[in-house]
């Protein structure tokens, strides 16, 4: 039997428990997201379902971007004994990472799809209005980076929640960081957010198909930033580095229009990415272009 439990990293969202439903993997290669109450969790199947095959999106974006879905699954949820829960089954995002460093960001300045009755928008809005959301077009949600000798640190949600711009640009300086305290040296930003293969690559990439797509609107859906710390320290440049794109219980058909609130929120994120990326010093290359 496969040996489910929580993720270890985990940084956003509700963890399993004997109190309340959360994802698992199994070691193989495989993440289990419980279907959400009320619409939710049948609203993100049906787009799993359609978007996994639809022919207008290119391969490249939903293989490179997207987690590949391999349908559904009953398990047994410790939260409610003898009454198996229905979960998605996704690829885990991060399996193959020896020490996991993970960032949690969710997109938009608006995160709730029209459809959306007024005390539930309310709620979205003064949430979006409290944190960074509205200012920025998207917030943090959770970060956790591996330092050295396997030190981990990570953020708790009031942390989160009361994070400034000041406060979300210490994280991203923190979360390429190699010290194990509170200080940023920012020593793994060329190899994690600049070269060919690193986080400002890959999310103009993404941008570009979003200038374009016409299919869907991304509402409340998040950008999961993940690299290997063990793989950057000790090779100085490759080091895993992946994005993707995660949470698709309220995505709204796109009729024909860009997804301008997502496409927004993406581009204020590049910037504040690239104007972290030139302090790096003259003498530590960025990477190949």
């Amino acid at each position: 039997m496969p040996d489910f439990r929580p993720p270890e990293h985990q940084v956003a969202g509700h963890r399993a428990s004997a109190n309340k439903l959360g994802p698992l993997i199994d070691g193989s290669g495989l993440f289990y997201k419980p279907l959400q109450a009320e619409d939710r969790g049948e609203h993100e199947l049906a787009f799993y379902e359609a978007f996994s095959t639809h022919a207008a999106v290119p391969a490249r974006i939903r293989d490179t971007f997207f987690p590949r879905f391999h349908g559904t699954r009953l398990l047994p949820t410790e939260s409610r004994p003898g009454e198996p829960h229905p979960h998605l089954v996704l690829d885990d995002l991060l399996a193959g990472l020896e020490a996991p460093c993970v960032l949690d960001i969710k997109i938009g300045a608006i995160t709730w799809p029209p459809s959306s009755p007024e005390p539930y928008v309310a709620k979205c809005l003064a949430k979006d209005r409290e944190t960074t959301s509205v200012l920025l077009g998207f917030r943090v949600s959770g970060v956790r980076v591996v330092g050295p000798g396997g030190t981990v640190w990570r953020t708790e949600r009031p942390e989160v929640k009361a994070l400034d711009t000041a406060g979300v640009r210490r994280v991203f300086r923190r979360y390429v960081s190699s010290v194990a305290d509170e200080g940023m040296d920012c020593t793994l930003a060329a190899a994690v957010y600049g070269g060919k293969g690193g986080v400002l690559s890959q999310l103009r990439e993404l941008k570009a198909w979003f200038e374009e797509q016409t299919l869907f609107h991304f509402y409340s859906a998040s950008i999961l930033l993940g690299y290997d710390a063990s793989a950057v320290a000790a090779s100085g440049g490759e080091g895993g580095v992946r994005v993707k794109l995660v949470d698709f219980a309220h995505v709204a058909e796109g009729d024909g229009v860009i997804d301008h609130n997502f496409l927004g929120g993406l581009c204020s994120l590049i910037k504040f990415i690239s104007d972290i990326v030139p302090e790096i010093p003259e003498t530590q290359p960025l990477g190949p272009s």
